[in-house]
C-alpha cells in the first residue's frame, strides 16, 4: 500500500488535524505491513501560489518553456505523480476562517490539471484519479451542522472532480470552545478513526 499523507496546518506539533491524520496513517500502516508513506507538510513547506507566471508556464508548450517555467511545472508534476502513485490519500485539513488553509488549496491548484487528473468529455468532466481511498481529518474551532458546514462541501467537490469519490471525513470540533469541548471533540475524532479503520 502506498500512502500519501498531506498536512496543511501552520500550528506544527500543536495541530489537531495533523494529530488525527497521523493517527489514521499509523492505523493504516499497522494493518498493512510493508506500506510506504510519503509525507508532505504544507504548513512547514508551503507550495507556491497559482499566479500569472505559473499559469503562463502551464500553457506554454514544453519545448518553449524557460528554465524557470520548467522548474515551476516540474514541481506540480511531482505532486501529481505522488497522488497518482498513492493507494490512500490522508489529508490533514484544519478550518481557517471557514475554509481550508491556503496551503492546502495550493495543493489542489497544482494537482487539478486538465488532461492529467481530469478530462472534459461531451457529457462533462471525468476524474482520472480513481480507485483510491481518501481520509480527511479536519479540525475546527466551532461546531458546525453538516448542512451548514462552510469548508467540507468545497473539499468534497474538488476531490470528486478528479475522481477521488471514496471519501471519509473525520471531525475534531469545538477546538476553540474551552478544555471540555476540546476533550469531547478529540474523543469523538478518536472514536471516528477507530470506527473508520476497524
Amino acid at each position: 500500500m502506498n500512502i500519501l499523507h498531506i498536512t496543511s496546518s501552520i500550528r506544527g506539533d500543536a495541530s489537531e488535524s495533523t494529530r488525527v491524520s497521523q493517527q489514521i496513517v499509523d492505523k493504516l500502516v499497522a494493518s498493512n505491513p510493508g506500506a510506504t508513506v510519503v509525507r508532505r507538510d504544507l504548513g512547514a513547506a508551503p507550495l507556491p501560489l497559482l499566479d500569472g507566471a505559473a499559469l503562463g508556464a502551464l500553457f506554454t508548450p514544453g519545448e518553449q518553456r524557460s528554465a524557470e517555467q520548467l522548474a515551476r511545472v516540474e514541481q506540480d508534476d511531482a505532486l501529481i505523480l505522488e497522488a497518482q502513485a498513492a493507494d490512500v490519500i490522508v489529508l490533514g485539513a484544519p478550518m481557517y476562517n471557514f475554509a481550508m488553509p491556503v496551503q492546502l488549496k495550493s495543493w489542489f491548484d497544482a494537482v487539478l490539471r486538465a488532461g492529467v487528473t481530469f478530462r472534459y468529455t461531451e457529457t462533462g468532466p471525468v476524474g482520472l484519479l480513481t480507485n483510491k481511498k481518501v481520509y480527511v481529518a479536519t479540525a475546527r474551532g466551532g461546531v458546525y451542522d453538516e448542512a451548514q458546514d462552510p469548508q467540507v462541501p468545497q473539499m468534497r467537490a474538488l476531490l470528486s472532480f478528479v475522481g477521488l469519490s471514496d471519501q471519509t471525513f473525520i471531525y475534531s470540533s469545538g477546538m476553540a470552545m474551552g478544555p471540555d469541548a476540546v476533550a469531547k471533540g478529540q474523543a469523538a475524532a478518536n472514536a471516528a478513526v477507530e470506527a473508520a479503520l476497524a
